[in-house]
């Protein structure tokens, strides 16, 4: 039996237990990975991080790279890493869990090998589940390559011939803007009218911008937290009206049908397509809990990670879980500082009820 169990041992998970660790409780981190950092390392090869070092900190552990510098995901992984070395944080590996459920004022885990009981559960799992890829892509011929931006690693995994790309988001443009490097075909498919943004403003960056104008510490409950988190997220660091007029690339508009090699878009019919990446995004999923409650957007419902519908069940690093940072790497630290001050607040409330 464990005072808290946490799963996931991502940015999110490894936060919390940093503050207790400084507690002293007994608790243990869970991970369906086979080392820390692992979804880190499978991204693709090419792939940095858009905040600079100084916004990159854990709770206790300074970002080991100096002011500016725009880590690669190798740098990521490492620095996960150190920080469990440093805070002795305990994780078991490859335990992914598939039931969770609270049975007589107890929470009972199963994952693929073992089963676990906790009286609280911390859920950091992140908000990357399962892959989106549309239906269509069941007719499609199999002579096309088709991965989702989950798997793609870098042009090598590609066959020769032209590629589609379909997603708008910061992962699509950036996969579209490596592959159009190589000169050959590229077929874009999803909204052109992308807001995007420079790393840099007069001298300063981007993030230092959106701190000093409060965009990264409103919460989804203001005017301003409200208009941001029904805002598309623009593309950063990417001039992506210079990118879709490169002569390599076309843009075809929104995916409709496809007929083994023949994909029908908005704008044309293609049938040169030999690969496609799919950087669609994923969905969440957590059917795997019993007895919880979802909002419109198939999300926990939750007050800044507390949940709303089983007491001792709480929530880190899902997208505007309080703020735009929630799901990020730095930004996790002010969810994490709130969570350890309601669960240890709450213990002490209880422990002064027990005394009279």
């Amino acid at each position: 039996m464990k005072d808290y169990i946490i799963i996931g041992a991502g940015q999110s998970g490894l936060a919390i237990a940093y503050y207790l660790h400084k507690q002293n409780v007994n608790y243990l981190v869970l991970d369906a990975n086979t080392e820390i950092g692992a979804p880190w390392l499978k991204r693709w090869d090419s792939l940095k991080l858009f905040t600079p070092s100084e916004f990159n900190s854990l709770p206790g552990l300074k970002f080991p790279h100096e002011k500016g510098h725009y880590a690669d995901k190798y740098e990521v992984a490492d620095y996960l890493k150190s920080y469990v070395a440093e805070f002795n944080i305990p994780v078991a590996f490859n335990h992914k869990i598939t039931s969770l459920k609270k049975e007589n004022g107890v929470f009972k885990l199963k994952s693929n090998l073992k089963e676990f009981e906790a009286k609280n559960v911390i859920i950091a799992t992140g908000p990357f589940h399962k892959p989106f890829t549309p239906s269509c892509h069941l007719k499609i011929s199999e002579a096309i390559l088709q991965i989702h931006s989950e798997h793609y690693k870098s042009i090598a995994q590609l066959q020769e011939g032209a590629t589609l790309v379909v997603g708008a988001g910061d992962s699509g443009v950036q996969i579209l803007s490596e592959i159009s490097k190589t000169n050959t075909q590229v077929y874009f498919s999803g909204n052109t009218n992308i807001t995007s943004l420079p790393q840099e403003i007069l001298g300063k960056t981007l993030w230092w911008w959106f701190h000093k104008v409060g965009f990264l510490t409103a919460n989804k409950y203001s005017w301003i937290g409200k208009m941001l988190s029904k805002t598309a997220q623009p593309v950063i660091g990417t001039d992506v009206k210079t990118l879709f007029k490169k002569e390599n690339i076309t843009c075809v508009g929104r995916t409709l049908d496809a007929n083994e090699q023949t994909i029908t878009f908005e704008k044309q019919e293609v049938t040169d397509i030999k690969n496609i990446v799919w950087a669609t995004g994923f969905k969440p999923n957590f059917s795997w809990i019993d007895g919880i409650e979802l909002d419109e957007s198939n999300y926990p419902k939750n007050y800044r990670g507390v949940s709303k519908t089983m007491d001792g069940l709480y929530f880190l690093g899902l997208p505007w879980l309080y703020t735009r940072g929630s799901a990020t790497l730095g930004g996790v630290q002010r969810d994490a500082k709130y969570l350890k001050k309601h669960l240890f607040g709450k213990s002490k409330k209880k422990q002064k009820k027990q005394a009279v």
